[in-house]
């Protein structure tokens, strides 16, 4: 087994990458950055911070472009965490290696140290000591962790040989020579990040990786096969935020107890209704009498009413849910306004402030 490294002895700083638009969740992250978004009951980024600080982190430098003022909105100086946070904000985006070079501006460690990447949209139960720790052991010049799934090709493949070292770094390639992907997390020494060029758009997947492998560099992956999601589309996202109020992934951050659902403060859910499968019931939301709604997240102030159905959606904040309404895997606007008799299926989206009439839409004939 890798030796375990203390972070918190060696002051290890991390850079979060939180730059990104989330197009593929739109309407949710029309006004608000995908990694702020409600998840198990707080901001998606609280669970990394949090699981961040309990592996002895305690200096973290945000990596920011979209909507860049409501991250320290919402996060500030990190003291509620016990972290120390900085903000480092893209004027354009300059993907992920420009970005990674920007906020290694405001980093304090030297050259040789360690510098953990982590990116602002991936659930992961890994522990992250013993990617360091196999870092400093070998004295790679980075190490990524890695993660096996059952359809590599949507992802960047990496391939390794018996001593760990990569061979090759395949971004989405459409025939895989290995399960193993880029799993999002990475542990650079910091005079690598300083070769990035400043100010120009770079892809660690497209050029850096690759760029460091041919120049025969020690880059080294970290395998394992715990919990990891990338939250990156509303299925994922709403699986994310089930399975951690269902336990399946420990969060330190989670604001109560796991079981079938969570009910945030003045929630209220009828007796009578059915809600399970690790659902989020946001604060001021009401899930009415004879309702039922499984695995799903319910924004704050919304109205799922009696008779109603909503299955492995979102519901956003201040919209409705008529009754004899179904939802399932769909996503709805703040705001909007989903009639009786509506059903809304595989992927279904409704914009904010939209009102759809009774039974507008249907996926099947009857009514």
């Amino acid at each position: 087994m890798t030796e375990s490294y203390s972070p918190e002895s060696a002051h290890l700083e991390a850079i979060l990458l939180v730059g990104g638009q989330g197009t593929r969740l739109r309407p949710l992250t029309l006004r608000t950055p995908k990694p702020l978004l409600p998840t198990a009951g707080v901001p998606f980024l609280a669970h990394q911070l949090a699981r961040a600080r309990s592996f002895g982190v305690r200096r973290i430098v945000f990596a920011t472009s979209y909507r860049a003022s409501m991250f320290e909105e919402a996060f500030g100086d990190g003291s509620a965490f016990g972290l120390s946070l900085e903000y480092m904000t893209e004027e354009t985006p300059l993907g992920t290696g420009g970005a990674i070079r920007n906020a290694a501006d405001a980093l304090t460690c030297g050259p040789d140290a360690p510098v953990l990447v982590l990116n602002g949209d991936i659930l992961s139960g890994h522990d992250i000591s013993e990617q360091v720790g196999l870092h400093v052991s070998r004295g790679a010049a980075v190490t990524l962790h890695l993660t096996e799934v059952d359809d590599p090709s949507r992802f960047g493949c990496v391939p390794s040989d018996a001593d760990g070292r990569v061979t090759a770094f395949l971004e989405k390639t459409p025939n895989p020579v290995t399960n193993r992907i880029n799993a999002g997390c990475y542990v650079f020494q910091r005079s690598f990040i300083d070769q990035i060029p400043a100010g120009q758009v770079v892809s660690v997947e497209r050029e850096t990786f690759p760029g460091m492998i041919a120049a025969g560099e020690l880059v080294l992956g970290y395998a394992d096969r715990s919990y990891w999601l990338d939250v990156g589309t509303p299925a994922a996202f709403v699986q994310g935020s089930c399975d951690l109020v269902l336990g399946r992934l420990a969060s330190p951050a989670l604001p109560g107890p796991c079981g079938e659902f969570l009910a945030l403060p003045e929630a209220r859910v009828s007796p009578s209704a059915k809600v399970a499968g690790g659902t989020v019931v946001g604060p001021q939301a009401v899930v009415e009498s004879d309702a039922s709604v499984r695995g799903s997240v319910l924004y704050a102030g919304c109205v799922v009413e009696s008779g109603a159905t909503v299955v492995d959606s979102v519901v956003g904040v201040g919209a409705r849910v008529c009754s004899g309404a179904v939802l399932r895997n769909a996503v709805i606007g703040d705001g909007a306004v989903v009639g009786p008799g509506n059903e809304l299926l595989a992927g279904a989206r409704v914009w904010p402030g939209v009102t759809l009439p009774t039974r507008a839409v249907r996926f099947s004939s009857d009514i």
